[in-house]
């Protein structure tokens, strides 16, 4: 027999036999990348460098879910200021309220109130007052006997427009209000002292003029010129002179620090020498 006595393959089969081994070639190549594939996916989001999801794996293989960070707590709310700073004028002189000084005068300047009473109190000049700070006054004389062993006395208390005319003068002392921008007018202020016969300075610091400092806020009178506030209120400390403004005000102002009317209020200061 000859060496090869094989036949050439005929140009038909050949084309079929290249069509099945590039058929087996693809095959492979898509197992590859199958196999590749799910190498890849159990390197898990790590491994490809991307962001972990909130949902992750406890050790034993279970869905575990991060705990939710709960808000935190805010303060308590701040209390809310209910008095009303409206609720009386401080402009009408009939007002308990009303804030009188140099740059605030009476309107009329010559307003005299229509309820002034006698003031049963001991006194060095017969006192006359409006009817409710009258009242207030006997209950805080009272007080100051029943509960400090304490006598006060009244040195000046209203003053009509005619009477601080003639007081005021030429002007040159600079704890008299000029004529319509003196407290006295309202009827609502009184010059305190005490039985015993300390008038005016010497109240400063006896022991009456400690009590009234400390109690007299509780029937609605306030220190109307303390020696901290000469260039808000426009004159100089005054140890003596009360002004009746009600319990609630009073109290009020108590509380909150406030000493003049004028910061209560958000008015303008009156610097001392202003006439």
């Amino acid at each position: 027999m000859p060496a090869d006595d094989r036949q050439p393959l005929s140009e038909g089969v050949q084309r079929r036999r290249l069509q099945v081994a590039g058929a087996l070639s693809l095959a492979l190549v898509a197992v590859a990348a199958v196999v590749v594939g799910a190498v890849t996916g159990a390197a898990g989001p790590a491994a490809s460098g991307t962001s972990p999801t909130a949902a992750t794996t406890d050790a034993a293989g279970e869905a575990t879910t991060p705990p939710r960070e709960e808000p935190t707590a805010s303060g308590a709310p701040a209390p809310v200021d209910t008095f009303d700073k409206s609720a009386r004028s401080i402009d009408d002189p009939a007002s308990i309220w009303v804030v009188v000084n140099k740059l605030r005068p009476l309107n009329p300047q010559d307003y005299e109130p229509d309820d002034l009473v006698d003031v049963p109190v001991a006194h060095t000049w017969e006192p006359v007052m409006r009817q409710e700070a009258s009242d207030a006054v006997v209950a805080m004389f009272q007080a100051a006997a029943d509960e400090a062993d304490l006598y006060l006395a009244s040195n000046s208390a209203f003053r009509s427009y005619s009477t601080q005319v003639d007081l005021y003068g030429d002007g040159s002392d600079p704890t008299t209000a000029p004529p319509g921008a003196s407290e006295h007018q309202t009827g609502l202020a009184i010059d305190i002292g005490s039985e015993g016969g300390c008038t005016f300075e010497c109240l400063e610091d006896s022991p009456e003029g400690e009590w009234l400092r400390a109690n007299a806020y509780r029937f609605g009178f306030l220190l109307r010129y303390p020696a901290d506030k000469v260039d808000v209120t426009g004159y100089p400390h005054e140890a003596w002179h009360y002004r009746y403004i009600g319990v609630e005000l009073a109290t009020r102002m108590h509380d909150t620090g406030f000493t003049t009317l004028e910061e209560f209020f958000g008015l303008p200061s009156v610097p001392l020498g202003t006439q």
